[in-house]
């Protein structure tokens, strides 16, 4: 091993969009820096590299404001004096989306190489906790090393580091290992990201500040290439730095001062690592450490965002992606820019200080416009995509049923068939202006005469809900906006094997037939059942849920709790000696909502009360930063009402439960959880996480001292051994605890209201109270052995994804009534996206591996005429063969991420 040290400087500044001050102020801050950036560059040819951050997005910031700096801009990061990418934003990993994280990354290198450069790293400089296929998303996309700030040390408030030895490796440098066996070379910023921040120039006072990080550096380096990184967050410029570097270099001639960049660094870095550097594994969750720095509450911290985002992510990824791909099989455009519009703008709230909720109230309100934006922009994209698709449906099979039979389609984009519960509206008769309205013939137009058939005539079970007339009105292509008026309903029924990425027809016709009398799901006022399950509400309002497959009775589930909260927007802190409230001892009013033969739904009614918040001592204490942990404050005696309206469904062909809880909060300083207890014996349980079903401990580890033991989820969390489990669904409802109550039972968080930011002063963040009305949904799914060999996660996964329809007309068409547009095939694999490349014009369909077990993907070929594997970022790979079946296939290792590149010439537009 070389043994001349070598101390590489890499200049940077960490930038939070938004934080403690709202967007525009960062962004004014933010332009000022890059104007010093570019001026210390273009006057110290010394100064040899800046490092951006590791997000594009800043560059669109800057010229929005300094758009004639753009060559020069482009000039130094071709020259690689400053460095951009691969990123673009430093998203918070565990709250947004598997699809979000890879497209963050596919946008980010994009980016960065249409500027002319790209720093090869994966940046995770303080991502809340790192997702465990890290390592295998940056290997595909040829990035062989990741820096780190958190995860396998203690981290805390105010960039604060705390002075032990690490727990998972020795040293700051260790491989770092997906589930799949992917590995890159993960370095930790022991020191933190700032640990050489203003270098002094001034020979005296250098001697001292040297004497103090080169003995820090040598704690925990395995080689002689050790890192300083000068700057920290929204650091300005440090101007005098090559001075610094010269004072350092007459102090210590038997050292090698680089101002340096991350490719440098690394690529020396490499050649000189010792053999003994340790492996860990997937998650790097600070699970070794006391557990009161990981900052994981923030998953619960306005969790009206989440669920925001939720929506969001679902309606591109899992919605629009896959109908303008179907589209595009059909000879459509692809809107390649109103995508990347709307990912970029949805993605500019995933920084971790944003949609993590811990930041100033300004902050989180122009979050929600931003929300509403890409929404906007999804929908449009949806709305067109199905106009396309049902235009192209063969629907003459419905003509004999005359001219006011209403066709219309259902579509579904998961992976996998589909049968559930649809509402569609549709409008049986409409008037155009320019032809003129009758009202009155519209408002008495006959609807009692009429049936859903589906393409075979067979006549389907519905619901229907008079809307009226409604005003409406077509935008066409070619002509001036179409205003009409129409007689319009909403339509219930179950639509039954639905195929995948694909779609099936309907129509609402005159009736012919008489259904014959079926039976309620209803067996009391209180109690419902379908061919899998049992459901009765207690006198509580808790229920009791039976698996008739496997005879095993779920008990107390759904009894709310409530406790105080005197932490911040980062971490929970439960007033000490403080007993939590239940509904355990409640008495609740149940009601049935609705008895149709495929389905039934109750609403339970808590009327609750709870303290009104936290005495006036939290006030002081928030004031006086006194750190949350050393916190005395109480909640108060004093209660206000707390009125939870709970709406419980069960389907007929369904082996889930899905819950709706409403309330108004007019409390604060709390935090509101549903429980599920599972009694079922097991030291682990499983959650959905990024591309992939994490297996967690129970128990935390020994070193834990934390009461909570909160963890982020995406889809779902499990509790399950080899015969029995619980799964619990959410919509954006992030975190969850498995409690060591002897019942393993799961919390889910349904809201936390705090008072203040948090970290490293006194911010205010009234808003974080949510106050208001609140919606959360959840879906409760018992079921015989673990999540995954059972397939309830496929049933968590389609619980994410809404049902989509659109109403067409009688019309010839190129598609039959029901299609798939991709067929495939696959023990354990998950779906994840349908989309088109930009670069080749191919169809890329992506899975992932939810088994420790190779498995064997087919795709059916359909007359395409070339499939290959691909990578995350879109690259061909090698081809596929074809099977004797004419099929491709392709085996999948255990928790692999396969994307698969399907080519067809008749897809380039």
């Amino acid at each position: 091993m070389e043994k001349k040290k070598h101390i590489h400087i890499i200049s940077h500044t960490h930038w939070d969009r938004e934080w403690y001050l709202p967007y525009e102020k960062h962004h004014v801050l933010l332009v000022k820096l890059v104007d010093q950036l570019l001026e210390t560059l273009d006057r110290d040819e010394h100064f040899r590299s800046f490092h951006l951050d590791g997000q594009t997005i800043i560059l669109d910031d800057y010229l929005q404001v300094r758009p004639e700096m753009r060559e020069k801009l482009q000039k130094y990061i071709k020259d690689g004096r400053i460095q951009i990418g691969p990123w673009y934003i430093l998203q918070d990993e565990f709250l947004t989306s598997s699809e979000a994280n890879i497209r963050n990354l596919q946008y980010g290198m994009k980016d960065a190489l249409q500027w002319g450069g790209i720093s090869k790293v994966g940046y995770f400089p303080d991502s809340f906790g790192n997702m465990g296929q890290a390592p295998q998303i940056l290997k595909q996309a040829g990035i062989e090393a990741a820096v780190f700030g958190r995860g396998v040390k203690p981290t805390g408030f105010n960039n604060m580091v705390s002075d032990v030895d690490m727990y998972e490796s020795p040293y700051s440098e260790m491989f770092w290992r997906s589930p799949d066996g992917s590995a890159v070379l993960g370095v930790l910023f022991a020191n933190w990201y700032c640990n050489g921040i203003e270098i002094p120039a001034d020979k005296e006072e250098a001697a001292v500040y040297w004497e103090q990080k080169i003995a820090a550096l040598e704690k925990y380096a395995s080689t002689n290439h050790h890192l300083m990184m000068n700057g920290c967050d929204h650091q300005p410029i440090q101007t005098n730095l090559s001075k610094a570097i010269q004072t350092a270099e007459q102090l210590y001639p038997d050292i090698q001062f680089v101002h340096s960049n991350f490719n440098d660094y690394l690529a020396e870095l490499m050649t000189t690592l010792p053999k003994d550097l340790k492996y860990i594994d997937g998650e790097l969750r600070s699970q070794q450490t006391d557990g009161w720095g990981t900052l994981v509450n923030t998953a619960s911290a306005r969790i009206y965002l989440k669920q925001m985002n939720q929506r969001g992510q679902v309606l591109l990824e899992k919605v629009a992606e896959p109908l303008a791909t179907f589209a595009y099989m059909t000879g459509e455009e692809y809107p390649h820019h109103l995508f990347t519009y709307a990912w970029k703008t949805l993605m500019q709230n995933h920084p971790h200080d944003s949609i993590c909720g811990c930041s100033v109230d300004e902050v989180h309100r122009e979050m929600e416009t931003r929300f509403e934006k890409s929404k906007h922009v999804a929908e449009m994209i949806v709305d067109e995509k199905l106009t396309q698709i049902s235009d192209k449906i063969d629907t003459t099979g419905f003509a004999p049923f005359g001219a006011e039979a209403v066709p219309f389609t259902v579509f579904n984009t998961t992976g996998w068939e589909r049968t559930g519960v649809v509402s569609v509206t549709v409008d049986v008769k409409s008037e155009y202006f320019s032809e003129g309205v009758n009202k009155e013939a519209l408002k008495s137009f006959p609807l009692n005469d009429r049936e859903i058939v589906d393409q075979d005539g067979n006549v389907i079970p519905f619901t229907m809900e008079d809307l009226g007339i409604a005003f409406d009105y077509d935008l066409p292509n070619d002509r001036f906006r179409q205003p009409y008026m129409a007689r319009r309903v909403q339509l219930s029924f179950e639509a039954h094997a639905v195929p995948a990425l694909g779609y099936k027809t309907y129509a609402f016709v005159k009736k012919e037939t008489t259904l014959p009398e079926t039976e309620s799901l209803i067996v009391n006022d209180r109690e419902a059942e379908n061919e899998w399950l049992h459901v009765k509400i207690e006198e509580n309002g808790s229920l009791t849920v039976t698996d008739k497959t496997m005879n095993r009775t779920f008990t107390d589930l759904l009894i709310y709790e409530d406790s105080g909260d005197i932490g911040n927007e980062y971490m929970y802190k439960q007033p000490d000696g403080e007993e939590n409230l239940t509904t355990k001892n409640s008495k609740a009013k149940v009601h049935i909502l609705k008895d149709t033969p495929f389905e039934a739904a109750f609403e339970i009614i808590h009327e609750w009360e709870l303290p009104r918040g936290a005495n006036e001592l939290l006030a002081q204490e928030q004031k006086e930063v006194i750190p949350f942990m050393n916190r005395i404050a109480q909640r108060v005696e004093e209660t206000v009402p707390f009125k939870i309206k709970t709406v419980l469904t069960i389907e007929k062909n369904s082996k889930g439960i899905t819950v709706s809880t409403t309330f108004n909060n007019q409390a604060k300083d709390h935090r509101l959880r549903a429980l599920f207890p599972t009694d079922v014996e097991t030291s682990v349980h499983y959650a959905d996480s990024i591309f992939e079903i994490a297996k967690r401990n129970n128990v935390p580890a020994d070193e834990w001292t934390n009461p909570s033991n909160c963890q982020h989820q995406q889809a779902f969390v499990s509790v399950c051994n080899q015969s029995e489990g619980l799964t619990i669904a959410n919509l954006g409802l992030n975190e969850y605890e498995v409690l060591q109550d002897g019942r393993n039972t799961i919390a889910l968080t349904l809201l936390r209201a705090v008072g203040e930011l948090g970290d490293w002063g006194y911010f205010p963040t009234p808003e974080a109270q949510c106050l208001g009305e609140h919606t959360v949904t959840f879906r409760i799914y018992p079921h015989t052995g673990d999540c995954i060999e059972t397939n309830a996660y496929q049933d968590a996964y389609q619980f994410q994804i809404p049902w989509v329809a659109k109403q067409t007309g009688i019309h010839e068409g190129t598609l039959p009534t029901v299609h798939s547009f991709i067929e495939w095939n696959a023990e354990h694999l998950s779906l994840s996206s349908v989309k088109v490349a930009e670069g080749s014009g191919d169809i890329m369909v992506r899975w992932f591996n939810t088994a420790n077990q190779e498995d064997q993907l087919t795709i059916h070929s359909c007359g395409r005429e070339q499939c290959y594997r691909s990578n995350v970022i879109e690259e061909n790979v090698e081809m596929l063969p074809l099977n004797e079946n004419g099929n491709w296939q392709a085996p999948v290792q255990p928790y692999e991420i396969i994307t698969v590149g399907l080519e067809r010439k008749e897809y380039h537009q």
